[in-house]
C-alpha cells in the first residue's frame, strides 16, 4: 500500500460513517399522560323541626344533617356543626335557613316554625273548653204537665249543676223556662217564668250567687220537639241552661 492508499482509506471511512449517522431519523418525545383532577362530591343539607307549631315560649327541637359538607350555619343560630341538634324557645314564626358548605359547593334547605302568641292561644282555648265543658256538665231541668215545682228526681241533676257553677265562679249562666204547645201564649209565658225562677232559687240554695243567674221565658215560642205527643211535650217542659257572656 502506497502512501497516497493510506491517507484516503481513513479519510473515506470518516466520511461513509457521517454520512450514516445523518440518515437516522430524529424521535420526538411524547408528552408525559396526567390523570384529570377529582371533582369533590357535592354537599347535602336536610334541617328538620319537632313540632312546626307552637304557642310562643315552646321548645322546639331542630335536628340537621349535612354529608361532603366542612361548615355549615343556621339563619338565627349561626355557625353550627356539620350535622346535629339543638332546642330552641322561638317567640315568633320563623323560617330557619340551613346552608352547608364544602369543596364540591353548597347545598341548602328551610324548616318554618310557626309560633301563636301565648295570650292568643290561652283565650281561644280557654273559651272553647268553657263552652264545651259547660255543655258536659250542665243538664236541663225537666217538670210535670202545668207545674213548675222542682221534681224529686230532678233534684240530684240541680245538686250537679250547682256544684259545677260553684267551682266556676266566674261563669254566668242563663235560664230559660220552656213549656209544651197546649195553653195560651200569656199562660205558658208565665209558666216558664215559674219554672225558670224555681230552679235558679234551687240553684242559689246550693251556693250559686244569684247575681250570677238570669232568667227569661220563652213560654212555648221555642220548642225542642214540634210533635203533638207525651214523649214531645216532656221534652218541652223544661228549665234550660246556656252561657252568658
Amino acid at each position: 500500500m502506497n502512501k497516497l492508499n493510506r491517507i484516503l482509506i481513513p479519510a473515506v471511512s470518516l466520511v461513509c460513517l457521517v454520512a450514516v449517522a445523518g440518515c437516522k431519523h430524529k424521535v420526538t418525545p411524547q408528552p408525559v399522560a396526567t390523570a384529570p383532577p377529582v371533582q369533590a362530591p357535592a354537599p347535602t343539607a336536610k334541617i328538620s323541626a319537632s313540632p312546626t307549631a307552637v304557642t310562643a315560649g315552646s321548645p322546639v327541637v331542630l335536628s340537621w344533617q349535612t354529608t361532603n359538607a366542612t361548615s355549615a350555619t343556621i339563619d338565627g343560630i349561626g355557625e353550627v356543626a356539620t350535622s346535629g341538634v339543638k332546642t330552641i324557645t322561638p317567640s315568633t314564626s320563623t323560617n330557619y335557613h340551613l346552608a352547608a358548605h364544602g369543596a364540591g359547593g353548597n347545598a341548602f334547605d328551610d324548616v318554618r316554625v310557626t309560633v301563636t302568641p301565648a295570650m292568643a292561644a290561652a283565650t281561644a282555648v280557654n273559651t272553647f273548653d268553657a263552652a264545651a265543658d259547660f255543655r258536659n256538665h250542665i243538664k236541663d231541668i225537666f217538670f210535670d204537665y202545668d207545674k213548675f215545682a222542682i221534681r224529686s228526681n230532678e233534684e240530684n241533676t240541680i245538686s250537679q249543676d250547682a256544684a259545677y257553677l260553684t267551682s266556676h265562679p266566674d261563669m254566668k249562666v242563663v235560664i230559660g223556662g220552656y213549656c209544651d204547645e197546649r195553653g195560651s201564649d200569656e199562660y205558658n209565658l208565665a209558666l216558664g217564668q215559674n219554672r225558670a225562677s224555681d230552679t235558679k232559687n234551687a240553684l242559689v240554695n246550693d251556693g250559686v250567687a244569684a247575681g250570677r243567674i238570669r232568667i227569661i221565658s220563652y213560654g212555648k215560642e221555642k220548642p225542642f220537639c214540634t210533635q203533638s205527643t207525651e214523649s214531645c211535650w216532656q221534652e218541652n217542659r223544661r228549665a234550660g241552661f246556656t252561657m252568658d257572656n
